[in-house]
């Protein structure tokens, strides 16, 4: 599934396109992808401007000149293809083999544009889904009630990751992954930041919260870290996880720099490190670290840590 730099990537690439047009045309051509369409989702479409194309975690949203907003997720193997007139294809963001294969039996929006340009979302699993949403609620509509902070914005500080996890014994990757704390972090990154930060996956979450709620040095380390990785994913175009490339020959690089994920058995690339990369499960997702670069909590101290701040 794409993960928060490859949608960022994906905005990136539509909002030349989107942005400021006007839809002249929305074709469906099945009545559901995960989800069925929203009533009349094609005429509410038709005729309105897109003002503004934003990214809530890992979800698009086109904000429309009615009042309402388009909600877009790209599910597992959703993409855009973008046909300009003056011939040119764009495919911002071919991040899976499926979603790169592009056959049109798995074009299922087409969406024309007053500019001439015509935008294809093609979905081979189709476990993605787009919505119309009233602007003035969008916060607090299904899909972002009860969401995270942002990982990109400057609510992400030491102080905001000792709030969030102060009092949790749950392992700190799955508390990363926990959407209702930080909204956006996927496997992928999460394993990177942890390495960078040098902190165990399995670390009790309320270790980088004193017993006063303060944020530890690396709860702070751990903020700055997670916005380094994102950011670098998002200017490397983020990760393409197997061997294509998009149809105008580009590809997400950020792959070629992973220091941990689907390294097993290789050695850490940290300076000075002599350790290989592991793998564990957790929670049923693959878990990669070096255990010389993150060494595991001492028995029981995490817990008490995490226990002294429930306490106080």
């Amino acid at each position: 599934m794409p993960e928060l730099p490859e949608v960022e990537t994906v905005r990136r690439g539509l909002e030349p396109a989107l942005v400021g047009a006007r839809f002249s045309r929305v074709t469906l051509r099945r009545p559901n992808l995960r989800f069925a369409f929203p009533e009349r989702f094609a005429e509410r479409l038709e005729g309105r401007r897109v003002r503004e194309l934003a990214r809530r975690a890992k979800y698009l949203t086109a904000h429309l000149d009615s009042g309402e907003t388009l909600v877009m997720h790209l599910g597992m193997s959703g993409r855009f293809d973008v046909a300009l007139p003056d011939g040119r294809n764009l495919s911002p963001g071919d991040f899976y083999l499926e979603g790169a294969l592009g056959t049109p039996k798995h074009d299922h929006v087409v969406m024309a544009m007053e500019t001439g340009a015509t935008i294809t979302y093609n979905d081979v699993r189709r476990f993605g889904f787009m919505d119309l949403v009233p602007t003035d609620g969008l916060a607090a509509s299904r899909h972002f009630a009860g969401m995270g902070i942002e990982p990109l914005s400057e609510a992400l500080t030491g102080e905001a990751v000792a709030r969030l996890f102060r009092h949790r014994i749950t392992p700190l990757k799955s508390a990363l992954l926990d959407q209702r704390l930080i909204a956006g972090l996927g496997n992928i990154y999460v394993c990177e930041a942890l390495h960078r930060a040098g902190l165990h996956p399995e670390a009790p979450a309320g270790s980088l919260a004193t017993g006063s709620g303060r944020p530890t040095p690396k709860a702070r380390l751990l903020a700055r870290v997670i916005r380094d990785v994102l950011t670098e994913a998002v200017a490397a175009g983020g990760s393409t996880l197997r061997d294509y490339a998009h149809t105008d020959g580009s590809a997400g690089a950020f792959q070629h720099a992973f220091r941990v994920y689907d390294r097993v058995g290789e050695p850490c690339s940290a300076p000075g490190c002599r350790g290989v990369i592991g793998r564990m499960v957790q929670a049923g997702r693959s878990t990669f670290y070096c255990a010389a670069c993150q060494p595991a909590p001492a028995r029981g101290v995490g817990t008490r840590r995490a226990a002294l701040g429930a306490a106080t």
